[in-house]
């Protein structure tokens, strides 16, 4: 045998934090409890879903078609187990697996996964935050033409879901898609509960049942955040037992009403340190009590001095934009003949439904004979402003209206009440990740509607482990007080887990004469596996 013949080396880099991840949560026993072991497998339904996440955050932009291929040069027998190989990884292997997944159901074995993610790891639940996208696919779906039931069935199905065109967030109302409710903590971004829905379906029809189902199935005191597509007498009803906090969508009457009239407070001398240290000195409040829907609330009508700025320059353009086209309508009505007076000021309707701040107005009809001196009628007109709709619109610059039905009882602070809306970006941030180009949403190749909702399953695992990896890295370096360079070589206490798994790259696990080894465990990557959990470093020590 040949010297070259007695070195294996199998690539490990970052893949040692993902796998050690999974083991801390301990997602491969729950999976194997819940689907059962075959002792005739060469390897479990947990091991294959330890596989699909680690290929998952291995961020090669692989998809699952590719999936033994993924494992050919990496340290498989390391990360999933002696005598594993990377052809016990086929189609038809995954594929099974992801079929018992769906089959015992993918809700249940998602809050088992939370329940002890929530039970080993000290997360904050004061809040949680609520939040839908779209997901676009491509391809003939067998349930896509199945007739409208969502009305009659439950919102929390067991159905598959069925694949439609809807509103898109990704801006491609050409492509059918499905739909993905994400609820997260605001430590951390934890994913708590996800459920995936039709693509026609509404935000403001799911919303208020999606509630009310997550806190059947998780039983801890939390303040639910969402956007305003909550906010409606239907749901309110529904979730009147439940703490909230929303937004007020600006078509309620009374929300009109109180952005036009009333002026927001003068922040007093001794506020000012106290917001400037909250990050909220551009912003100014005043509360209201209000009862809508039969619930009594507090409102928070907010003027934001950077958004007012932006609305007013919008609304600048826009009548810049309108007097540029009123002035088109102008001359094309004016140098237009018309059989009849009422044929003019059809065309005069016509055109001012097309203006928002500016209008046409009539000033005089003229009788007159064309050419062929038949009888016409020529008008002249002035474009004027719509003083109101402008005041109006200048009144609202800036503000919005926040609700909480926390009122009395555990009543929140204004500022609170601000801050905690804010971080409704956590949800937006888990929804970046999913579909990041280098992350596996393009492996949506499967044709059942099934295999699709077990996908964002298997894809909303891979953000739980990397925000918890995220969270835990991040808060050992706030204890330690240390930390470490980023992309540019500033030192940070906040580093993407994203940057920690780059800085890993190149770390080997090599056989030499049978002797098994990490190399290029560097100094740095010794000290930032120490701020990780024992089951990471596991994997390199």
């Amino acid at each position: 045998m040949s010297y070259l013949e007695e070195i294996q080396v199998k690539n490990l880099d970052h893949l040692g934090i993902v796998a050690g991840l999974i083991d801390e949560i301990g997602i491969v026993k729950i999976i194997n409890n819940k689907l059962g072991i075959d002792v005739r497998e060469k390897i479990s339904a947990g091991t294959v879903v330890k596989s699909i996440l680690i290929n998952g955050l291995g961020f090669v932009s692989r998809p699952l078609y590719l999936f033994s291929q993924f494992f050919q040069d990496k340290a498989i027998e390391k990360l999933l187990g002696e005598r594993i190989k990377p052809d016990y990884l086929n189609d038809d292997k995954i594929g099974r697996v992801m079929d018992e997944l769906y089959k015992y159901g993918l809700n249940d074995i998602f809050i088992e996964v939370v329940l002890e993610v929530i039970k080993k790891i000290k997360i904050d639940l004061k809040y949680s935050h609520l939040d839908s996208t779209s997901f676009h696919l491509d391809g003939e779906y067998k349930r896509e033409e199945d007739k409208e039931k969502q009305e009659e069935e439950k919102i929390i199905k067991e159905r598959p879901i069925l694949i439609k065109k809807g509103y898109s967030r990704d801006h491609r109302p050409d492509l059918k898609q499905c739909v993905l409710d994400l609820i997260t903590s605001q430590d951390g971004d934890i994913p708590l509960f996800v459920r995936v829905g039709d693509g026609n379906e509404s935000d403001k029809a799911v919303f208020g049942k999606v509630l009310v189902e997550f806190k059947k199935q998780i039983k801890f005191d939390s303040i639910m955040v969402c956007d305003s597509a909550l906010y409606g007498q239907e749901n309110l009803q529904l979730i009147q037992h439940l703490k909230w906090i929303t937004r007020v969508p600006m078509t309620i009457k009374k929300a009109k009403e109180l952005v036009q009239n009333i002026e927001v407070e003068e922040v007093k001398d001794e506020d000012k340190e106290k917001r400037s240290d909250l990050n909220l000195e551009s912003y100014t409040w005043k509360e209201e009590i209000v009862t809508y829907g039969g619930i009594k609330q507090t409102w928070l009508i907010v003027l934001s001095e950077k958004r007012q700025k932006s609305d007013l320059e919008k609304l600048e353009k826009q009548l810049s934009q309108e007097e540029k086209k009123s002035q088109k309508f102008l001359k094309e009505i004016q140098s237009e003949e018309f059989e009849h007076p009422q044929a003019a000021r059809y065309k005069l309707k016509a055109i001012n439904k097309k203006l928002r701040l500016l209008e046409i107005k009539e000033v005089e009809l003229i009788e007159t004979y064309s050419k062929k001196k038949e009888k016409i009628y020529k008008m002249i007109s002035l474009i004027i402003k719509k003083d109101e709709e402008i005041s109006r619109k200048t009144k609202e610059a800036g503000k919005f209206i926040l609700a909480t039905n926390l009122v009395e009882e555990n009543k929140l602070e204004a500022s609170e009440i601000l801050i905690t809306y804010k971080n409704q970006q956590s949800t937006e941030r888990g929804f970046r990740f999913l579909k990041d180009p280098l992350f596996f949403t393009d492996s949506f190749f499967v044709e059942k509607p099934e295999r699709i909702e077990t996908m964002l399953f298997l894809m909303s695992l891979c953000l739980l482990i990397y925000n918890l990896g995220q969270r835990e890295l991040r808060n050992c370096l706030k204890r330690v007080k240390k930390g470490i360079n980023n992309q540019v070589g500033k030192v940070t206490l906040r580093p993407t887990l994203r940057w920690i798994f780059q800085c890993f790259q190149g770390i080997h696990y090599v056989i030499l004469n049978g002797v098994k080894q990490i190399v290029n465990l560097t100094e740095e990557r010794r000290f930032i596996l120490s701020l990780l959990p024992a089951s990471c470093q596991r994997y390199y020590l």
